[in-house]
C-alpha cells in the first residue's frame, strides 16, 4: 500500500506511522528522517537543505520533494510506503502526484487522524520532559509523575519545552489549518481520504486505522 498520513500536531502521527508501517510491512518515510539522512550522508539535496536551515529559512518544496522521490525509489519501498509529514501543502501534493504518475504508481489511501483542537492543546501543553534525560516524558494528566515536577526514573527536574506552551501549540495549529489541512480536500476530490478518530489508546487507534485501510 502507498499511504499518506495526515493529522494535526499532537495527533500521534509518528507513533501510529511506526505501528502501521510495521503491520503493513512497508517503510515509514518521515520528513524528519529524510532531512537527517540526507544531511548526515552529505547528499547534494542534504547540503542544499542544510544551507537553508542554517540560514533560518524554510527548505524549498523542490528540495523536500527531491528527497522524497529518492527515498521512494529505494528497493524497500517497491511494494509501498507510508509518508508522514509529506506532502505538507497542496503544492507538494501536486508534485507527489506528478512523481508517482511518472513511475506508473498511485496512492491507495490518505489516512486523516482527527483530533479535537482542545485535545491537541491538552496533549502537547501537558507534556513534561526530564532535564537529565529527554527520553523520560510525563504528562500532567495522562502520565503524571509521583511527585509533581520530579522525574520518577532519575529524580531530575521536569520542565515544559517552549515549543509545548499553549500559545505555541495554537500557533502550530494555525499553520496546520492554513497550510496542511487543505491537502485533505485535495485528496478527498480523488476519493482517497479515510478519516478516523485518533482519540483512545494507541493500540485502539492502530486497530481502527487498520480496519479503515482494509475497507
Amino acid at each position: 500500500m502507498r499511504i499518506v498520513l495526515v493529522g494535526p500536531p499532537g495527533a500521534g502521527k509518528g507513533t501510529q506511522a511506526a505501528f502501521l508501517a510495521k503491520n503493513l510491512d512497508i517503510p515509514h518515510i518521515s520528513t524528519g528522517d529524510l532531512f537527517r539522512a540526507n544531511i548526515s550522508q552529505g547528499t547534494e539535496l542534504g547540503l542544499k537543505a542544510k544551507a537553508y536551515m542554517d540560514a533560518g529559512d524554510l527548505v524549498p518544496d523542490e528540495v523536500t520533494i527531491g528527497m522524497a522521490k529518492d527515498r521512494m525509489a529505494q528497493p524497500d519501498a517497491v511494494n509501498g510506503f507510508l509518508l508522514d509529514g509529506f506532502p505538507r501543502n497542496v503544492a507538494q501534493a501536486e508534485a507527489l502526484d506528478v512523481v508517482l504518475k511518472a513511475e506508473d504508481m498511485q496512492l491507495d489511501a490518505v489516512l486523516d487522524l482527527e483530533v479535537p483542537e482542545d485535545e491537541v492543546v491538552k496533549r502537547i501543553a501537558g507534556r513534561r520532559i526530564c532535564r537529565n534525560d529527554s527520553s523520560h516524558v510525563f504528562h500532567v494528566q495522562y502520565n503524571a509523575p509521583k511527585t509533581e515536577g520530579v522525574c520518577d526514573a532519575c529524580g531530575g527536574e521536569l520542565y515544559q519545552r517552549p515549543d509545548d506552551s499553549e500559545e505555541t501549540v495554537r500557533k502550530r495549529l494555525e499553520v496546520y489549518h492554513t497550510q496542511t489541512e487543505p491537502i485533505i480536500d485535495y485528496y478527498r476530490a480523488q476519493n482517497l481520504v479515510v478519516t478516523i478518530s485518533a482519540l483512545g489508546k494507541v493500540d485502539e487507534v492502530t486497530a481502527k486505522a487498520m480496519a479503515a485501510l482494509k475497507k
